[in-house]
């Protein structure tokens, strides 16, 4: 099995967006979608590639969330033999997107069609669920389906036992090529850090080769990102929680934390530009109301 990155060129950005190609024996699969704004550049990709949109018979996405799964519903006329799989929790968004799209429109108003382009249902016989565990024959190979919650409720990733990859979506993290920086993308509403904590044991137990996070691209210090990722992960939510109980406001945190980011981004080599990137992967508003509103529910827990 080939396994090729496509950069979807997000916002006309390079490297923030992945969908990922796996190819042999004559068919393909892909790993995520991107949004249906990113369209053109995947079906290119799959071009470049040498690969016909027929051939494509399996679609497997991490997530529902409109960056990786979104131009799945218009997709189905031109992958006319794609399956998709998504996980069981998840499954009811993609046949009705309504209450996606209303909480993301709550998110970015008007830029939904800017950021996202159109969101269009998938039909239940294109689709099958997946609840973790389950093996996936794609491309001559198989692909293994783990349950990774923590960035969503309904997360998986996808382990190729042959190459050693693992297709991580956004549990892994946001990471940019070159970079050795880890981002935890924590945007509301799922977020939940002790579930996470488990799912980042559970891709040290698959022990991947490299990591594959849609965010972007492929990369072979594994032990070293995911214990990255854990200690950002502690640290940011500890910082969130103490500003809170100083009753700072959102934005105050928001900026805050990204002053705390940036600085730590730049530690590690990369260029102003850099930061610039990583926000457009996940910026800091939407990620720090992703935390406070995990700690509200764990105070909520406790009264």
């Amino acid at each position: 099995m080939k396994i090729e990155t496509i950069d979807l060129g997000f916002m006309g950005t390079e490297e923030i967006i992945a969908s990922f190609l796996l190819v042999g024996e004559g068919s393909a699969a892909i790993v995520e979608t991107g949004p249906t704004s990113c369209l053109d550049n995947l079906m290119r990709g799959l071009e470049d590639n040498g690969v016909a949109p027929e051939d494509v018979a399996q679609v497997l996405l991490t997530h529902v969330h409109l960056d990786h799964a979104g131009a799945s519903g218009n997709l189905l006329e031109l992958l006319p033999n794609a399956t998709f799989y998504v996980h069981e929790v998840g499954r009811p968004h993609m046949v009705d997107p309504s209450k996606l799209v209303k909480s993301a429109t709550r998110i970015y108003g008007d830029r939904m069609k800017e950021l996202w382009g159109e969101i269009r249902p998938v039909p239940e016989d294109r689709l099958v669920s997946l609840s973790g565990g389950e093996e996936i024959e794609v491309a001559g190979g198989i692909l293994t389906a783990h349950y990774t919650p923590g960035h969503a409720y309904h997360h998986l990733a996808f382990h190729e036992p042959d190459s050693g990859a693992l297709f991580a979506g956004d549990v892994a993290g946001i990471r940019l090529p070159g970079q050795s920086y880890v981002r935890p993308p924590t945007p509301p509403p799922e977020v939940d850090i002790e579930a996470w904590k488990r799912s980042i044991e559970e891709m040290r137990e698959i022990a991947p080769a490299s990591i594959c996070p849609t965010h972007f691209g492929r990369f072979g210090d594994v032990s070293r990102h995911l214990s990255e990722l854990e200690q950002r992960l502690q640290q940011w939510l500890l910082f969130v929680e103490e500003r809170m109980d100083e009753d700072a406001s959102r934005d105050e945190i928001a900026f805050e934390l990204e002053n705390m980011g940036d600085e730590e981004l730049l530690r590690e080599g990369a260029s102003p530009e850099d930061t610039d990137r990583y926000s457009l992967a996940g910026n800091y508003e939407m990620l720090v109301a992703g935390i406070i509103r995990y700690v509200q529910r764990q105070q909520e827990k406790k009264k």
